[in-house]
């Protein structure tokens, strides 16, 4: 088969022949269909994110995607060849232990007690055939009819899904949609309308990809554009909310200072909750008596349960979620690289994704 191999963060990343994996205990080999491509893909290849672990040896990356199931090993009981299946790379643990280790395969180990994990399943999807953990495949068949490459743009969704179940958002909710214009801030806004928020607002710097959500999302979806002055955007915030918020989303990127979380969090009612889900390099500092006094309440959230995938795939069987207002935008298997720079400045209503079968 083909496959793209990196010998490390940093290094090369080459198309190199290897033998189709076989099964093993708990594994199955998949055919893969499409891969949905990270929209940081080029940074962690470059070696660019600190935080991220590789394995320590040359390895397949590649996170979510589409395929078919083609062998399956012991101890799998429900899968079976012939079947479509999605992809997580987001991999948990199986012991009945209070804190399962867990990682994304084929892209980072999350903490050094995960660093085992990883070693037993470094490889992801960009390969003809990929070998992965059961429990990170889900059966597609509510959706059976969706070409490949749409359903892989449903990776987009299922990473906010986790941080909109943690938050426990319910319908007729107003929330806040914080890094509204990136990869998964726009998911994270549509996927709310589909879960019954009467209003979303979506806050970002970017006033065309702004408007181009809100016209996707109709007239539940209210654009805010971020000045960057704390004050203001919280004023503006909470007039587009008509008032305070329920729920705060927060999928900043990468963000450099903490203001534009802080009027996230300071547009909710008393009681709300703001959800963290996105990255900074700087430390948030949480006013104490000002959270006390509103009875705010804040949730980490890495990824999503084991079940979202199953859930979401129910919510596009049923109509209410349209997959299609993400678009795919596809490149063949051998033009990897051409993907990777093309997901760097790809819009948040864009995924782009391999097509493994070109």
């Amino acid at each position: 088969m083909k496959a793209w191999q990196l010998d490390r963060l940093g290094g090369t990343l080459s198309m190199i022949d290897a033998p189709v994996p076989a099964p093993r205990p708990g594994g199955v080999v998949v055919r893969m269909e499409a891969s949905a491509m990270m929209s940081y893909m080029r940074d962690y290849v470059a070696g660019k994110l600190p935080v991220y672990h590789a394995p320590d040896h040359p390895f397949i990356p590649g996170g979510n995607g589409v395929g078919v199931v083609h062998a399956v090993g012991g101890d799998v009981w429900h899968l079976k060849p012939g079947q479509r299946v999605v992809v997580s790379s987001h991999f948990v643990a199986n012991e009945n232990v209070a804190d399962p280790a867990q990682i994304l395969v084929g892209i980072t180990a999350t903490q050094a007690d995960s660093y085992a994990m990883q070693a037993d399943w470094p490889n992801g999807t960009l390969a003809d055939y990929a070998l992965l953990p059961a429990a990170t495949l889900t059966p597609a068949d509510a959706v059976a009819d969706l070409p490949a490459a749409q359903l892989a743009v449903a990776m987009r969704y299922v990473v906010p899904f986790g941080g909109l179940l943690r938050g426990r958002l319910a319908a007729g909710e107003t929330i806040v949609v914080s890094g509204a214009t990136g990869a998964y801030g726009s998911a994270a806004a549509l996927l709310a309308l589909a879960l019954g928020a009467a209003r979303v607002v979506a806050v970002g710097r970017n006033a065309r990809a702004l408007d181009e959500l809100a016209a996707v999302g109709g007239g539940r979806v209210v654009p805010v554009v971020a000045t960057g002055d704390a004050a203001a955007d919280t004023d503006a915030i909470r007039s587009a909310c008509a008032g305070r918020a329920d729920i705060a989303f927060d999928m900043v990127g990468n963000a450099s200072d903490p203001n534009l979380t802080l009027s996230a969090l300071r547009s909710l009612r008393r009681g709300g909750r703001l959800v963290l889900m996105g990255s900074m390099r700087v430390d948030l500092p949480l006013p104490y008596t000002e959270v006390m006094l509103n009875d705010w309440e804040i949730l980490g959230q890495f990824m999503y349960p084991r079940d979202a995938w199953r859930r979401l795939l129910m919510l596009a069987s049923a109509g209410m979620l349209d997959l299609r207002a993400i678009r795919s935008v596809e490149f063949a298997m051998n033009d990897v690289p051409s993907a990777i720079e093309r997901a760097a400045s790809a819009s948040g209503l864009e995924c782009i994704v391999v097509d493994h079968q070109r």
